[in-house]
């Protein structure tokens, strides 16, 4: 029986099957969002790694999920830009495989440092005076070297768990990428083994920071409500409305598509689905964070006051 297995080479991603003239307005729109994307955290990485004064461990873990954002999206939507734009749909499995394990190790990576960020700002409201001894460079840097490598380590046990399976087809998969959950569709076997270790991991990775999240930020709002100063107050009332609301976002989002029942949400609904957690969060991560901070808001000012003298200086130069 295994000698007369037919082993796939190719995968076919149907991606969104809809009209030709409404797949040339799609890919235009993703095109749009894909370029605020990149630029919007280009520009928040730019300034942090630019401007001395945002060397802190806030804008530190913001860096690292600037640079998230950016291989998140990019792991997805240029194959989805080519599937709507040539109508490139064939890919290679080796391709497809490596573009699970890339999504899910950015995606892992994206939660773990949300989480890192809350215990940041924990620490930062509820022990202020501790808050630099406590989040030291050291501190930092192991946190944040701890979200990668798990995140990568993670991402590889799925992935070698998908690699013992036999894949003799269907060649086809519903989505506009290799999603974990339409990779398993494509094995000629039970795949009973990797659905327990996804929703296990998902249980760790979604459930359990987000429940140490919640807690975090309701001790976060006792600490600002006994804040005096009305001015100080509404600064940390503004930094962590914004960051519960995109963990909601991205955790609620997560959640439904990987740990609700198959049955309770279409193909169609788990696509639109993975693209608001794979464009839509990434793009709308510098505006919640970053982009609306006084901080980061001055830090532009001057890296655009610093450019202007300096072409000023260099068309005085050229002038002479």
């Amino acid at each position: 029986m295994e000698s007369n297995r037919t082993w796939i080479t190719e995968v076919i991603l149907l991606g969104f099957q809809v009209d030709p003239a409404l797949e040339l307005f799609l890919f235009g729109f993703f095109l749009l969002f894909y370029s605020f994307t990149l630029m919007g955290n280009g520009i928040i990485l730019g300034l942090i790694c630019l401007d001395s004064r945002l060397h802190t461990p806030m804008y530190v873990f913001l860096s690292h999920l600037a640079i998230v954002d950016i291989s998140y999206a990019s792991s997805t939507v240029p194959t989805m830009l080519a599937n709507l734009a040539m109508h490139k749909k064939v890919i290679s499995f080796a391709t497809c495989i490596l573009q699970t394990f890339l999504y899910l190790a950015f995606a892992i990576t994206e939660c773990l440092i949300l989480v890192v960020m809350c215990c940041d700002r924990y620490v930062a409201i509820c022990h202020p005076l501790q808050y630099t001894l406590i989040m030291n460079w050291r501190v930092c840097t192991v946190l944040a070297s701890t979200c990668w490598i798990f995140s990568f380590l993670l991402a590889l046990v799925h992935i070698t768990l998908i690699l013992r399976l036999p894949f003799c087809g269907p060649q086809k998969i519903d989505h506009f990428f290799c999603q974990i959950m339409s990779v398993f569709k494509l094995a000629c076997a039970d795949t009973g083994l990797n659905q327990v270790v996804l929703f296990a991991g998902s249980v760790f990775v979604l459930v359990g920071p987000l429940c140490l999240v919640l807690v975090s930020y309701l001790r976060i709002l006792v600490a600002i409500l006994r804040i005096q100063s009305g001015e100080s107050r509404r600064k940390a009332f503004s930094t962590c409305s914004s960051h519960l609301c995109m963990v909601g976002l991205f955790f609620g989002s997560a959640i439904v598509m990987y740990m609700a029942p198959r049955s309770s949400h279409s193909q169609e609904q788990r696509k639109i689905l993975s693209l608001f957690y794979s464009l839509f969060n990434p793009m709308l991560n510098p505006l919640i964070y970053s982009l609306r901070n006084a901080e980061v808001k001055g830090a532009l000012k001057r890296v655009l006051w610093k450019q202007r003298s300096m072409c000023r200086i260099i068309w005085g130069i050229l002038s002479v």
